[in-house]
C-alpha cells in the first residue's frame, strides 16, 4: 500500500492502527452489510488504501484492473465518497484507480449473477434538487396566533447553524400553509447552504419510490438519495399508515439522518397520537423533536391574508367592510380564501365592475352557501357561559350582578357578531330583553375591546370556538 505524500504523516501513514486504516475498516464493514457478502467479496473487497494528500484531502483507492477501477468508480464512486467524507471529514476526495500494469480481465461471474441495470446507475446520481416554488418564501407567510409556533420553528430550523430539536414536525388541517412553510424553509436553507443537499418528497412518493426499488433491485441506492441529504422534507407522512414493509425503511431513514445531525420535517394532517396505522416506535421518534400545530385561521389572520394577497393583485381595489365580509364568511382553510379572492378579481377585471358586497355575494354564491355556519345563540350562551364559569340559565334571568351581567353582554355582542338574527330576536333569546338592551350591551363590549385586553382576549377565543 502507498504511503501518503508529505504533510500529515499519522493520516498518509500507511499502519494498520492509523485513523486511515481505521475508517477503511469500518467502512468496509458497512459495504459489505448493505451491499452482500456476494457483492462486496467480488467487487469491493480487493480495493486496497492507496495514497493521501492530506492539503487537498484526495485518497486513492487501488483495485487489481482497470476493468474493476472502472466498474466500481460507476457503480460506487459517490457512495464511497460519502462513507469518507462522513467517517473521516479530512477526506474530501476518493479516487478509484487500477494498480500500476495491472491486467484487464473479463468481466467476473458475480457480473451476471448479479445484473446492476442502466436505471441503476442512474438512481445513484445525487437526487436532483426540489422545484420550490418562490411564492412560498417566509417573507409571503402572514403569521399569526394560530401558526406564530410552526411559523418560528421552521425559520429556525433553516437558519439556525445548530438545532436544539430534530426532527420538526408540522401538523394541520388541508389549506392551511404547511407546503409553504416547506417550501419556504427548504429555499431558505439552501440560500445560506448553496452546495447542501436537499431532498423533497411526499410520504406517497417515499412509496412508490422505495417499491420501485424493491423491484428493480436498487434499495441501495435508494438508501443513498434519502439518507446523503442534509435537509429531508416529508410531506404527508399519514399516507405511510397499514405499508409495513415502507415504515421499516422511512424508521431507518429518520434515524440515520438525525443520528447523522442532519435536518428532518415531516408534515401531517393530524398529531403523532392521532396517526391510526402508524408503528408506535415511528410515533415516539415524531415526538421525540418539535411538534407544532397549525390551527385554523382566526378572523384576525384571515383578514390580514386577504390584505397581503390584495397588494399582490394589480387593478383590483376592496373596500373595508368586504374584507371583513370575506374573511368572516370563508372560514374552510387559506387555500379556499385565496381562491376566492382570485375568482373574485378575474370576475371584476372581466366585468369592469367594482367590488362590493352583493358582487361579491354574486360571485361566490356557491362558495357562501358552503361555508355557511349556522352559529345558534344557544351554541353562543352555552360556551359563554362555561367560559366564565356560571350556569347557562344565568342568561335569561333577571339578575344583573356583574358576574352574570358581563357575560350576558358578550353572549349578546357574539350573537349580533356571528348570528344573522335581528337586534329584537336577540333580546327575546335572552328572557324577553328589549332590543335597546341589546345594542347597549354591543356598544359595551366594543368599549371594553378597545381598553381591556383581558376581555379582547376572551372574544377571540370565544369566536375561534364558535367559528370553528
Amino acid at each position: 500500500m502507498a504511503q501518503g505524500r508529505g504533510g500529515n504523516a499519522e493520516l498518509a501513514g500507511a499502519s494498520d492502527s492509523s485513523p486511515l486504516s481505521a475508517a477503511w475498516a469500518a467502512i468496509r464493514t458497512g459495504l459489505r452489510r448493505d451491499c452482500g457478502a456476494r457483492t462486496f467479496d467480488g467487487w469491493l473487497k480487493p480495493a486496497e488504501l492507496g495514497e493521501f494528500d492530506p492539503e487537498s484531502g484526495s485518497l486513492e483507492l487501488i483495485m487489481p484492473s482497470q476493468f474493476m477501477a472502472d466498474w466500481v468508480r460507476s457503480h460506487f464512486g459517490e457512495r464511497l465518497q460519502l462513507a469518507w467524507r462522513t467517517t473521516l471529514p479530512v477526506v474530501r476526495d476518493v479516487r478509484v484507480v487500477a494498480c500500476e500494469g495491472g491486467p484487464r480481465p473479463a468481466p467476473l461471474l458475480i457480473l451476471d449473477e448479479e445484473p446492476l441495470p442502466a436505471e441503476r446507475k442512474a438512481a445513484a446520481a445525487p437526487h436532483p434538487r426540489p422545484a420550490f416554488d418562490p411564492r412560498y418564501s417566509f417573507g409571503s407567510f402572514i403569521v399569526g396566533k394560530a401558526n406564530e409556533v410552526a411559523a418560528t420553528a421552521a425559520k429556525t430550523l433553516a437558519e439556525a447553524p445548530t438545532v436544539t430539536f430534530n426532527p420538526l414536525f408540522l401538523h394541520g388541517g388541508t389549506g392551511r400553509g404547511k407546503t409553504h412553510l416547506l417550501h419556504a424553509l427548504g429555499q431558505r436553507f439552501l440560500e445560506l447552504n448553496p452546495s447542501a443537499q436537499v431532498v423533497m418528497m411526499s410520504a406517497e412518493k417515499f412509496m412508490v419510490e422505495f417499491v420501485r426499488a424493491i423491484r428493480e433491485n436498487d434499495t441501495i441506492g435508494f438508501k443513498q438519495r434519502l439518507r446523503s441529504a442534509d435537509l429531508l422534507l416529508i410531506d404527508d407522512v399519514q399516507f405511510i399508515a397499514g405499508k409495513e414493509s415502507t415504515q421499516e425503511e422511512f424508521f431507518h431513514t429518520m434515524n440515520e439522518i438525525i443520528n447523522a445531525g442532519k435536518r428532518l420535517v415531516i408534515t401531517s394532517d393530524r398529531a403523532p397520537q392521532d396517526l391510526d396505522g402508524i408503528a408506535p416506535r415511528i410515533l415516539s421518534r415524531l415526538s421525540w423533536g418539535l411538534v407544532a400545530d397549525i390551527n385554523a385561521a382566526d378572523l384576525e389572520l384571515r383578514y390580514n391574508i386577504l390584505l397581503a394577497k390584495l397588494a399582490l393583485l394589480p387593478g383590483i381595489s376592496m373596500a373595508d367592510n368586504v374584507v371583513d365580509f370575506l374573511a368572516r364568511r370563508l372560514t374552510n382553510s387559506i387555500r379556499e380564501l385565496e381562491g376566492a379572492l382570485n375568482r373574485i378579481g378575474a370576475y371584476a377585471l372581466m366585468t369592469g365592475r367594482a367590488i362590493d358586497l352583493a358582487f361579491v355575494e354574486e360571485v361566490l354564491a356557491n362558495v357562501l352557501r358552503a361555508n355557511q355556519r349556522r352559529i345558534s345563540i344557544d351554541e353562543i350562551q352555552t360556551r359563554v357561559a362555561d367560559h366564565y364559569c356560571i350556569r347557562k340559565a344565568e342568561m335569561v334571568s333577571a339578575r344583573r350582578a356583574r358576574e352574570v351581567a358581563r357575560p350576558r353582554q358578550v353572549a349578546m355582542y357574539l350573537s349580533k357578531q356571528l348570528t344573522p338574527k335581528s337586534l329584537p330576536d336577540i333580546g327575546r333569546r335572552f328572557g324577553g330583553r328589549d332590543h335597546t338592551t341589546v345594542i347597549h350591551a354591543v356598544k359595551q363590549i366594543e368599549k371594553l375591546r378597545a381598553s381591556d385586553p383581558d376581555i379582547d382576549a376572551a372574544i377571540r377565543l370565544l369566536t375561534r370556538q364558535l367559528e370553528g
